[in-house]
């Protein structure tokens, strides 16, 4: 089989595989719901709610049959992409909710995944470009105790130091009440801004924006930190690098065009898993920093035992993840011709 018919294959068993996983998650997700104490319509109503409203409720809320007839309605929806209505937010459905707060999720990941990499690979190919120096075991601990670090106590005390001691940062959220936010198709303000040409608005975007992602993305680094560091110490040692400098070619050249570019393939492998840990991390980070982002409003779905959001949102969550990992593995089989499916 040629190395194309087998990524075709490959692509297509996974694409075969993702309805099963996401099948699997979804199941998984509406069980733990209802095996965890408590009653969502006590928590919507109140537990001195007359018991007349609380079964009206109920009914209302398809919450009043079985568990098995609740799981089948509710698959039997997914099938059709509806992710049914909150049960918090009155007449709101799940894809509203998605539609309203996961452009704020995806501008807090993508630059924090920016922030993520220029830390990470930075800091790796100085540590591997001196081996066994102070600069190596500097490297070697930021990943440690980037990895390590909870990101709801980095984000605490990032607030606590920058914005409460030094007002240099807000506090939080995403744009001032006092100024009007940007408008456009993407949800993003850095980008709507860009294109309606408001640097004023771009300015104050990037100023809410910039203590969450570099809190969120500061400890992501280490996971590339490590990678690129170990990579690139094998990698300088290969003959074709020893080859160039016996050429004469300067150190940093040999680093920078060479050798730093083959020490990227398993970065572009681990993209895929950094994703989703970007998704958990931004659980934390948005509800520190009151993000308003989707990750936020999974959190008070939570708590507030709202079964149709969480579940809702965890399948969209799993679909990207799913996705970007397929993604991710055809985007490394076209960098490096020696894997094989």
């Amino acid at each position: 089989m040629s190395r194309s018919r087998a990524l075709q294959y490959y692509v297509f068993t996974r694409l075969l595989l993702a309805p099963l996983m996401l099948w699997t998650i979804t199941t998984v997700v509406f069980l733990l719901l209802r095996a965890t104490p408590g009653d969502p319509v006590d928590a919507i109503l109140g537990p001195r709610a007359p018991e007349a409203a609380k079964e009206a409720l109920r009914s209302q809320l398809g919450l009043k049959g079985s568990l098995w007839q609740q799981y089948f309605d509710y698959m039997g929806n997914l099938l059709h992409l509806n992710l049914g209505t909150s049960l918090t937010s009155r007449g709101e459905t799940v894809w509203q909710i998605i539609q309203n707060h996961f452009p704020a999720t995806v501008e807090l990941a993508l630059f924090s995944m920016i922030v993520a990499l220029a830390l990470g690979i930075t800091v790796g190919a100085v540590a591997a470009s001196h081996p066994d120096t102070v600069w190596d075991t500097g490297g070697r601990l930021f990943g440690i105790i980037t990895y390590a670090v909870p990101p709801f106590w980095a984000g605490m005390l990032f607030q606590l130091i920058f914005a409460v001691q030094l007002g240099w940062f807000p506090l939080g959220t995403r744009f001032p009440v006092t100024v009007p936010a940007p408008e456009g198709w993407s949800g993003l303000y850095t980008l709507d801004s860009l294109f309606t040409g408001s640097w004023m608005q771009l300015g104050v975007a990037l100023y809410y924006l910039f203590l969450p992602c570099v809190t969120l993305g500061l400890l992501l680094s280490g996971i590339f930190e490590r990678i690129v560091r170990v990579n690139l110490k094998q990698t300088l040692k290969a003959d074709y690098v020893e080859a160039a400098r016996a050429r004469g070619i300067p150190e940093l050249r040999i680093v920078l065009a060479h050798a730093l570019k083959n020490a990227m393939i398993p970065v572009i492998t681990v993209l895929g898993l950094t994703f989703a840990a970007l998704l958990g991390g931004a659980i934390l980070t948005e509800v520190t920093f009151s993000w308003p982002g989707l990750a936020n409003r999974l959190y008070e779905a939570i708590s507030l035992r709202d079964y149709p959001t969480v579940q809702g949102i965890v399948v969209f969550f799993a679909a990207i993840v799913v996705l970007a990992s397929i993604l991710i593995d055809v985007l490394n089989a076209c960098v490096d011709p020696r894997i094989r499916y």
